[in-house]
């Protein structure tokens, strides 16, 4: 398979970040491909040198401290062989209207300099022409399943009203929406305990918010907890564990944590978005979505039917890694 039509894949920054974690897993779903591997971001401009293509799956915050920083670095690399990239976490409304014009410029950069453009949703794709990041056509590539059987799971069984978050703590998640649901969920439903667990831990420079929502928590008589960061199989296992997860970020663009509870053999609520409405398409079944001043109703709902926050086996989580790793090699072969 390693001809000079594929590209090197460049893996770079800190093993367990998002997009190298889904770098490597995408790699492994392609024998033969050529990796180049770099700590440092900065030392991917030399370590291209020889390779007629390379493909870089890029995220500003992964490769630089600052958007400009980002840019000039997938510049430098795309001046020394013929790029293409995966853009993540492209700029919307969610980065405040100053860090949407730097980010927005940044990444008007990046898709300048590259040979080509690829994206994880059409939603995403959108968001480029939307705020002028790119005036041409990008590949719209999904973010692809693991390929491990979905595991079948009883309904979930515990007292009270309990609400499952994963990932990073950060603004704008939807953290605060889900406590005062749960508040509201549990006084409806009659019962004495609210519960909102999240899986993760917070975002760097965000350690505040957590102290932050502990405190609004405590005024609603719900408990807040966090989880820290996890290992795999831990992380796995509170997946699966007692309550609803919910997925209350409104401003999601491509989200792994959908995969992540998918995989899990969960079926999250999801706020209403273009976003979750082209993942309600692509996966059918997987998640179930509320609209803005729905998710009090969608958590009782879902606690009085627990069965309804699992999927039934045999659910398809398709497209797999496998099935994108191969659209990647078609991308390439047109180019």
């Amino acid at each position: 398979m390693t001809t000079p039509d594929v590209p090197v894949h460049l893996l770079t920054g800190p093993p367990r970040h998002g997009v190298a974690r889904y770098t490597r897993d995408l790699v492994a779903q392609m024998p033969g491909v050529p990796v180049v591997t770099a700590q440092d971001p900065a030392e991917l401009v030399a370590a291209v040198a020889g390779h007629r293509r390379a493909h870089l799956q890029f995220t500003d915050r992964l490769v630089a401290s600052s958007p400009e920083g980002a840019a000039e670095l997938v510049e430098a690399i795309a001046g020394r062989t013929r790029l293409t990239v995966t853009l993540h976490d492209v700029p919307q409304e969610s980065d405040g209207a100053r860090n949407l014009v730097r980010r927005g410029a940044a990444y008007a950069r990046v898709c300048a300099a590259a040979d080509g453009v690829a994206v994880n949703s059409r939603h995403e794709a959108a968001l480029l022409g939307e705020h002028g990041v790119a005036d041409r056509p990008v590949r719209v590539i999904p973010l692809g399943a693991g390929t491990l059987p979905i595991p079948v799971l009883p309904p979930p069984s515990g007292a009270g009203v309990t609400a499952l978050i994963a990932g990073w703590i950060y603004p704008g998640k939807g953290h605060d929406d889900v406590v005062r649901a749960v508040a509201a969920a549990a006084r409806r439903l009659g019962s004495t305990t609210g519960t909102v667990l999240a899986i993760g831990a917070p975002s760097p420079g965000h350690e505040d918010d957590v102290r932050r929502l502990t405190a609004l928590a405590a005024d609603l008589d719900v408990t807040f907890t966090v989880t820290g960061g996890l290992d795999d199989a831990d992380y796995a296992a509170a997946l699966r564990g007692p309550g609803v997860p919910v997925a209350a970020h409104r401003h999601l663009s491509a989200s792994r944590s959908l995969l992540d509870w998918g995989e899990q053999g969960r079926r999250p609520l999801v706020a209403e978005s273009r976003y979750a409405a082209e993942m309600a398409g692509l996966r059918p079944g997987t998640l179930v979505t509320y609209p803005d001043d729905g998710l009090v109703e969608a958590l009782v709902r879902a606690v009085r039917d627990p069965g309804s926050t699992v999927l039934p086996p045999g659910t398809s989580l398709r497209p797999t890694l496998a099935d994108v790793a191969a659209e990647y090699l078609r991308w390439w072969a047109e180019s």
